[in-house]
C-alpha cells in the first residue's frame, strides 16, 4: 500500500454522532495495543462494522476525517492508526 498523504480523507466510526462525538477505538488486549480502525473507503468501513467491539446500545456512524487530523487525535489519546480493509485485515499501521 502506498503512503497516505496527510491531506487524504479516511473513514472512521464515530460514537454518539452529533452529541458528544467520539472516534471509536479498539483494544488488542493480547498485544496491549489501542488502535483506531481506519478505512480508505466508506463501504469498507461499513463491511467491517460487525467486527468491532462496541456498545450496541449506542449510535455509530462512519465519518470522513483528514488523515493528518486523525493522526493528531491518535497521538494525543494514545492510539495507533490501523488502516483496515472490509474484512478487518490490517493494510498499514501508523504510529502518530
Amino acid at each position: 500500500m502506498k503512503q497516505l498523504a496527510k491531506d487524504s480523507w479516511v473513514y472512521v466510526f464515530v460514537q454518539n454522532p452529533g452529541t458528544n462525538e467520539q472516534i471509536v477505538g479498539q483494544q488488542d488486549r493480547e498485544n496491549d495495543i489501542s488502535f483506531i480502525p481506519t478505512f480508505l473507503e466508506r463501504d469498507e468501513a461499513l463491511k467491517c462494522f460487525n467486527l468491532l467491539v462496541i456498545d450496541k446500545a449506542k449510535k455509530y456512524e462512519v465519518h470522513a476525517i483528514l488523515y493528518e487530523e486523525l493522526l493528531d487525535y491518535a497521538s494525543k489519546n494514545g492510539f495507533i492508526v490501523f488502516i483496515l480493509n472490509g474484512s478487518g485485515q490490517i493494510l498499514d499501521k501508523a504510529a502518530a
